[in-house]
């Protein structure tokens, strides 16, 4: 596959009466942009403009388009989600809690509409930054790659502030749930592959394809969610700093982030997606606890490659593809961040391992390749 040559030959070197997002008390500008990072946006200047003219701040992007958004009632959203009902939760974390809800289309007309609702804990100052940053971020983006906000409520009250956002729901959780938690059905081979090619076009687009380069900061599998035809879409744009297992060396080493300091995190989640095991296992044996350092003992180009495989594929995948996808996350976890591919140069060389794979004739008679592929019309 001619793509991977590429990475050799590179030289080192609203309740009404609360808030708007857009008038508020606003962050600094590094925090306004959410994940973008303002001294690394200097250095990485977008490609994708074609304008000369200085960029504009996600936050005047934002002023455009907040009328998209809708400004929901408090009443409206713990009636949606049944008061948040412990049984409607979808998820918690630092952040606060989320619950599956269903709210009224925004005509009043026809059923009620499903999703997802992020009530953030009460942590003044910081929790309404953090909340700010995503209404203002995802208020500006439009991907097909990255989950949609439907609206907000923001509330001050004497109880203290109420933060929330609604985005629509993803029905099928998370790469991580499908991958690690055998309460979950497999992945079949073609569909991880486009999982794995869909979340790096929404990344391709968030450092090339805006007025100003974001870096994502986080990428990780749980961070990646399936629709219902299984499209991956990435979440989770507040605040964050990187998670153990994911973080860049150059990261950890500067603190200074970087758009390769998400591809490097891309490498992480592409070796996941090969063998089915998390970045870090505590319960394997010692010299397979760490996987990066596990799967150097099966090189892509290896005769025992294939022991790195998920089992659960039960053998069903092109073992061509398969080493092309490893030697692609060899190429993303480069120490050198110079040295590390572009997401869009990513894009390409996983487009031509689905066309590898659909050349390649393999078994394909277990239940997993049942599933719909992204973009798909059958039904399941």
């Amino acid at each position: 596959m001619a793509c991977f040559g590429l990475f050799k030959s590179k030289k080192k070197t609203r309740n009404s009466s609360g808030p708007n997002p857009a008038t508020a008390s606003a962050p600094p500008s590094n925090v306004s942009t959410s994940r973008s990072d303002d001294s690394a946006a200097g250095k990485h200047p977008s490609k994708s403009s074609a304008s000369t003219s200085s960029p504009r701040s996600i936050l005047a992007m934002y002023e455009e388009k907040a009328h998209n958004l809708r400004v929901f009632e408090l009443d409206e959203l713990r009636s949606a989600t049944n008061d948040f009902n412990r049984m409607l939760k979808l998820g918690e974390g630092g952040f606060g809690s989320v619950y599956k809800g269903f709210i009224k289309p925004l005509d009043g007309k026809g059923d009620r509409i499903a999703v997802a609702v992020k009530k953030l804990n009460q942590h003044g100052v910081q929790g309404h930054k953090q909340w700010l940053a995503e209404v203002q971020f995802l208020g500006v983006v439009e991907h097909p790659n990255l989950v949609k906000l439907i609206g907000y409520c923001a509330v001050d009250g004497e109880r203290g502030i109420q933060r929330l956002l609604v985005y629509e729901f993803m029905p099928n959780k998370s790469l991580e749930d499908h991958l690690f938690n055998r309460n979950y059905p497999g992945l079949s081979w073609n569909l991880r592959l486009q999982i794995a090619l869909g979340a790096a076009e929404g990344l391709a687009y968030l450092h090339e394809g805006l007025e100003v380069q974001v870096i994502y900061r986080d990428f990780k599998a749980s961070n990646v969610l399936l629709d219902k035809e299984f499209r991956p879409k990435l979440s989770d744009f507040g605040l964050p700093v990187g998670t153990y297992g994911y973080a860049a060396p150059d990261y950890i080493q500067t603190g200074h982030l970087t758009i390769e300091s998400d591809v490097w995190s891309f490498g992480v989640v592409l070796y996941e997606i090969l063998t089915g095991r998390r970045t870090y296992e505590r319960n394997r044996p010692q010299n397979e606890q760490k996987l990066l350092e596990w799967v150097k003992q099966y090189p892509a180009d290896g005769r025992k490659f294939s022991m790195i495989m998920d089992p659960r594929l039960r053998n069903q995948y092109s073992l061509g593809a398969a080493r092309e996808v490893a030697k692609l996350a060899n190429g993303c976890l480069v120490n050198n961040r110079k040295d590390r591919p572009k997401m869009r140069e990513v894009v390409e060389c996983l487009k031509q391992a689905i066309q590898m794979d659909s050349m390649e004739e393999h078994p394909s008679t277990s239940s997993l390749d049942k599933q719909k592929k992204p973009g798909s019309s059958s039904k399941r």
